[in-house]
């Protein structure tokens, strides 16, 4: 399934499934007084029960919306934790290759002979993202008043289906509850400058709209192979970077299994992929200008489409 959350003509907040045509969302909030069907992390705490309750729904629908009469959120809206991942070699050398626009090294150099931590080999490595400035698909991106340098990172995702501790990286994937794409918008100028500190990102990745969730969440049994997902940025229409899911060093069965070393992993949580490679501007030293439409494609998981807006002082 092809799980939603949106909002109806009352301002009501709903989730469903959009139907095979495309064009049809089947409203479980509607259509149904059960509580698994009040949002999206009440139906990701259902359990399986609940999951089989949406799909019978799906095949005997009982209340539709046009998807184009109502407005897209984000699947999961406010995830319970979002931690996102750094799994994609390609993308880390050619974004590292680009710092001296930052002023950090003295020049260009090969991505080729980036020379990466040994610990990044040896063990997945994440930070913990602003799960309260989520947006969904068109929804508008809010450039920050202390940003010159906006860019945008092409990631997919998973949300966690079920709670775990110390869980084996064999287990792992009975996990996961399903796919979404994932736009890890990055004020690059903010960043490159606190991260020279020793932490962070901070406010590089930590402003409203900043995490954008979509369009859908499509359930694990619809994934058969996430490791061969074709992915592609547009901006404007034109083709800015394409990779595949195929090439991260790690995978979210070794996410999952190092996130719950000695630590619960709680159902409704996020975990992205980091950037693939090509898929950010970074990479090629081009970023955003206000007004750019971005639009991410992955295989499978459909389009996540947004506009960078500037507000007005």
């Amino acid at each position: 399934m092809k799980l939603v959350t949106f909002v109806v003509a009352d301002g009501a907040e709903h989730i469903g499934a959009l139907l095979d045509d495309g064009l049809t969302v089947c409203d479980f909030t509607a259509s149904h007084q059960a509580s698994c069907f009040t949002s999206m992390l009440a139906l990701i705490d259902g359990g399986p029960d609940a999951l089989e309750q949406a799909r019978e729904l799906t095949r005997h629908p009982l209340k539709t919306v046009r998807l184009d009469a109502v407005r897209l959120r984000s699947p999961v809206p406010e995830p319970r934790q979002m931690r996102d991942f750094l799994a994609f070699e390609k993308h880390v050398r050619q974004a590292r290759a680009h710092r001296h626009l930052f002023g950090i090294t003295g020049g260009s150099t090969d991505p080729a002979k980036i020379e990466l931590p040994a610990v990044w080999y040896q063990q997945p490595t994440y930070y913990k993202c602003n799960r309260f400035s989520v947006i969904g698909h068109d929804e508008n991106i809010l450039w920050p008043s202390y940003s010159q340098m906006m860019d945008y990172e092409l990631e997919f995702g998973v949300i966690i289906g079920k709670t775990g501790k110390n869980i084996q990286k064999e287990d792992a994937q009975a996990h996961i509850f399903g796919y979404t794409i994932f736009n890890d918008v990055s004020a690059r100028d903010a960043q490159m400058a606190e991260m020279q500190a020793s932490l962070g990102p901070g406010k590089g990745k930590d402003f409203d709209t900043g995490n954008v969730i979509g369009p859908w969440l499509v359930t694990a049994d619809e994934v058969p192979d996430p490791y061969d997902l074709t992915m592609v940025v547009r901006v404007n229409g034109e083709e800015r970077g394409r990779g595949n899911s195929g090439e991260m060093r790690f995978r979210f069965e070794d996410f999952i299994a190092h996130v719950s070393r000695d630590e619960t992993l709680r159902a409704g949580e996020f975990l992205g992929s980091g950037t693939v490679g090509n898929g950010a501007g970074l990479e090629f030293g081009r970023f955003l200008s206000p007004g750019d439409l971005i639009e991410l494609e992955v295989s499978q998981l459909g389009v996540l489409r947004n506009r960078l807006v500037q507000p007005a002082p």
